[in-house]
C-alpha cells in the first residue's frame, strides 16, 4: 500500500502520470471514490505518461474512450453499470483481452469482475476542498 497526499489538481495528474511509469498492457487500474475526488484527472497524468494522442474527459455519456498511447489507455466509466449484460455490452472484457491499460472510474459497480492483479486506488477528500489522499494497493512502487 502507497498514500499519498496532493493539494490541487496538478499534484492529483502528476501523481498518475508517476503510476504510469510502471503500468504495462493488460493491467486494470480501478478507482474509488465519490464524484469530484480527482479520479478523471489522475486519468489525465496516467495518459500523459502513456503519450495518449487524445484529450482525457470523463466517459460519463460513452463508458469508455480510447485514447491511444504505448501502451493504449481505455477509460471507462462503470457508473451506469448495473448487471454482467450491462459490464459485457461495456466492452470491458475486449478492451482487457487487447493488452491496454484499463483506467475505470466507479470500480465499485463492478468490483466482482475485476483481475486479480488489478491495481486500486482509492480517492478520499483531505483537509480542504482540493486536497486529495489517494491510497494505491497492488502495483510496483511510484
Amino acid at each position: 500500500m502507497q498514500r499519498f497526499v496532493t493539494e490541487n489538481v496538478n499534484e492529483t495528474e502528476a501523481l498518475g502520470e508517476r503510476l504510469s511509469k510502471t503500468l504495462k498492457g493488460g493491467t486494470v487500474v480501478a478507482f474509488f471514490g465519490g464524484l469530484g475526488m480527482g479520479k478523471t484527472a489522475f486519468t489525465k497524468g496516467i495518459a500523459k505518461g502513456l503519450n495518449a494522442k487524445r484529450d482525457v474527459s470523463s466517459p460519463t455519456f460513452s463508458i469508455v474512450n480510447d485514447y491511444g498511447g504505448n501502451p493504449p489507455l481505455y477509460h471507462f466509466d462503470m457508473y451506469r453499470v448495473e448487471s454482467w449484460d450491462d459490464l459485457y455490452s461495456s466492452g470491458f472484457f475486449d478492451f482487457y483481452e487487447n493488452g491496454g491499460v484499463l483506467a475505470v472510474e466507479w470500480s465499485e459497480n463492478i468490483e466482482n469482475a475485476l483481475p486479480e492483479n488489478t491495481i486500486r486506488v482509492e480517492f478520499q477528500r483531505g483537509e480542504h476542498d482540493t486536497q486529495r489522499i489517494i491510497t494505491i494497493f497492488g502495483g510496483e512502487e511510484i
